[in-house]
């Protein structure tokens, strides 16, 4: 029996979970703020975030392919619980790559079974080391060896709160950066509200404010001297992790043409992107993403083709969910039309980071570098995370 066949039930399981107990939330979560919380734990309880950790880890021993079907799955009743789900497997992805063991021991259990909760503040880390924006947050290390001293503000980060766990990055003047988890415990660590959104309400996403807060090196995730090798080992994951967002949302996007078309087909017809077609690119991309994902698990995988696929997942995901308002016709334009929220849902696809912008940027940055070595020619883009 292979991987994938020994999964089907185990994801039978994730999908008849999603149905009974998350389908009925969707509307209360896009237009209430609803936080799944009860559905999040009791997905963890079920495997949900460790599908590409070890049994050892608290995980089920398959690999990132089965996570990403598992938030796809999530994603078809629900976008906002989807980036919920990405949120706290990626930080068990973190955590089991970390290079500390101290750090995985104490975390990555809690994590990948839902115990804890735990949000990924990476975005604007990721933003900066793609020459974006500047780095927020600033570490010093202590004088006795003990940790770092962390300050600043994190805008937007998700899944976080009381009795979560947020993962970050920080800048040492002169030595690098740092990576670690913070507890909403720590003396110094505070959380305030944003502005509304349009959508992704119910996602429980805060600013982060660090005053003088102690970060032990038992909560270190990457060290200086380490921040880089790390990096390129936990990206791919990191980026193809979100893929499943954009193909669940793409699932709900062609529930919502079927059910259109089952009145209105014969008018349907002239719209420019047809279920069918739409179906096939889906297809295409799921068997990509979990090419892609499967050589991520065993960490050699370029990032070139996974900034590809994640690009090609965003633009893909718009397309199904402008189609689907128009197969829906004026009903679609309801407030409380399923297609409204997959619209709003398929444009935060392709606007959380990395960006369909900043994805193509690091395209284009890679593939001018490697012209520029094959010409035997010197190129100043910085390379350091890809």
């Amino acid at each position: 029996m292979s991987q994938a066949d020994s999964a089907t039930p185990f994801i039978q399981a994730v999908a008849e979970q999603v149905r009974i107990e998350l389908a009925p939330l969707a509307q209360a979560i896009d237009q209430e703020g609803l936080y799944p919380g009860e559905f999040m734990r009791h997905l963890g309880a079920l495997g949900g975030f460790g599908a590409a950790l070890s049994a050892q880890d608290g995980g089920s021993g398959l690999t990132l392919a089965e996570q990403i079907e598992i938030t796809t799955q999530v994603g078809r009743a629900c976008g906002s619980t989807a980036f919920l789900v990405w949120c706290q497997s990626c930080c068990a992805w973190y955590l089991a790559h970390s290079p500390n063991a101290a750090v995985r021991g104490r975390y990555i259990r809690q994590v990948a079974r839902g115990e804890l909760l735990a949000g990924t503040g990476m975005s604007n880390a990721v933003k900066h080391l793609a020459g974006i924006e500047k780095i927020l947050l600033r570490a010093q290390r202590n004088t006795d060896g003990s940790g770092y001293t962390v300050n600043g503000s994190l805008p937007w980060v998700s899944n976080v709160g009381d009795g979560h766990l947020a993962v970050v990055a920080a800048s040492i003047e002169g030595e690098g950066y740092i990576m670690f988890a913070v507890p909403s415990t720590a003396k110094g660590f505070d959380t305030r509200g944003c502005l509304q959104f349009s959508g992704l309400e119910g996602t429980q996403t805060l600013n982060l404010r660090f005053h003088n807060v102690q970060v032990p090196n038992n909560d270190v995730l990457a060290h200086p001297n380490q921040f880089t090798e790390y990096i390129r080992r936990i990206k791919p994951g990191f980026v193809l992790g979100q893929a499943g967002m954009g193909l669940g949302i793409t699932e709900g996007c062609l529930d919502v043409m079927r059910e259109s078309n089952t009145s209105t087909a014969h008018v349907n017809m002239f719209l420019d992107d047809q279920e069918p077609d739409i179906a096939a690119q889906l297809a295409l991309l799921k068997a990509q993403a979990a090419t892609l994902a499967r050589q991520a698990q065993e960490g050699v995988t370029p990032i070139l083709p996974v900034l590809k696929l994640r690009a090609a997942v965003s633009e893909l995901t718009l397309k199904a969910a402008n189609s689907a308002v128009l197969h829906a016709g004026a009903k679609g334009y309801l407030a409380l039309h399923p297609a409204q929220r997959r619209l709003r849902e398929a444009v935060f696809v392709a606007i959380v980071t990395p960006a369909l912008k900043h994805l193509r940027k690091e395209i284009h940055d890679i593939e001018q570098a490697a012209s520029a070595a094959a010409n035997g020619t010197q190129s100043d883009v910085a390379l350091a995370t890809h």
